[in-house]
């Protein structure tokens, strides 16, 4: 059986292209929500944990940053999908079609977040590239295309 990072995407799907920026912000839009969620949660499963004061300092920032990149490396490396890129219909995958493998995904996290301090240029470089590449998305060999509607079923 082929590992996560060695299996391919269907490539027989037509209408697959690059995602626009518009559409990839929205699907962040999304995902933040549900990453705010989930630090929500956390800091209230914290301060339980600690007799109900609140938690600060660096171990607490840790578990947030880990969790928040578990959100991501599970949905990219198992779906290639975050519930925010099913819901605008994108699929992040590597330059040649595969899921993305955990060091993938570990990379491209990081790199995004640098693509995002200064102003965002890192994104917004979608709008230059050729390939409608961000920074990170070139760095990490990873790419967020854009998925064609699937036809509705009649009953």
């Amino acid at each position: 059986m082929n590992s996560p990072a060695k299996r391919p995407f269907r490539t027989d799907v037509p209408g697959i292209r690059p995602a626009s920026l518009i559409k990839r912000l929205m699907a962040m839009l999304y995902d933040f929500m549900l990453i705010l969620a989930i630090w929500v949660v956390t800091g209230f499963v914290a301060v339980a944990l600690n007799d109900g004061e609140a938690v600060e300092g660096p171990l607490f920032k840790t578990a947030l940053f880990c969790l928040t990149f578990l959100f991501f490396g599970y949905f990219w490396t198992r779906l290639g999908q975050t519930l925010g890129m099913q819901a605008w219909r994108l699929r992040v995958q590597t330059l040649d079609g595969y899921h993305l493998s955990w060091s993938r995904a570990l990379m491209r996290f990081m790199l995004a977040i640098i693509s995002f301090i200064p102003l965002g240029l890192g994104y917004l470089w979608i709008l230059f590239s050729d390939e409608k590449l961000a920074w990170h998305d070139k760095l990490s060999e990873s790419c967020i295309v854009q998925l064609p509607k699937t036809p509705k079923k009649n009953d």
